[in-house]
């Protein structure tokens, strides 16, 4: 686990690094810590992840509205003030933006799953 000492973060000055889906585009901001990954993620209107994720996830939204889907052809509909929270290894999951989103993503070695 890191020791990260007292900070704030001024988002504005993270730099942007795009990524695009299988259809629109992902910006992330990240901050990386031994360990632990904290970003700032915005999909386009249109957005669909270009593959299905096995890593854990504490996903707030922001602003705006999503879908994350599982493998298994669950839907999950999450709105701002929302969040969902996974460990790795334990689904297999995309996000879907029709609208666009702004997420608050945090994963890290604390949601291995050692099970």
């Amino acid at each position: 686990m890191s020791n990260i000492p007292f900070q704030t973060v001024d988002w504005s000055a993270i730099p942007k690094t795009e990524h695009t889906g299988e259809t629109g585009t992902s910006f992330w901001q990240t901050l990386q810590y031994p360990g632990l990954r904290v970003r700032i993620v915005e999909y386009s209107a249109g957005y669909l992840a270009d593959h299905w994720c096995q890593k854990g996830h504490i996903v707030h939204c922001l602003d705006g509205d999503f879908e994350s889907e599982l493998q298994t052809g669950e839907t999950f509909s999450l709105t701002a003030g929302m969040t969902y929270i996974v460990s790795d290894n334990l689904s297999s999951h995309r996000s879907v933006s029709k609208n666009g989103v702004k997420l608050l993503i945090i994963d890290g070695d604390f949601l291995r799953n050692e099970g």
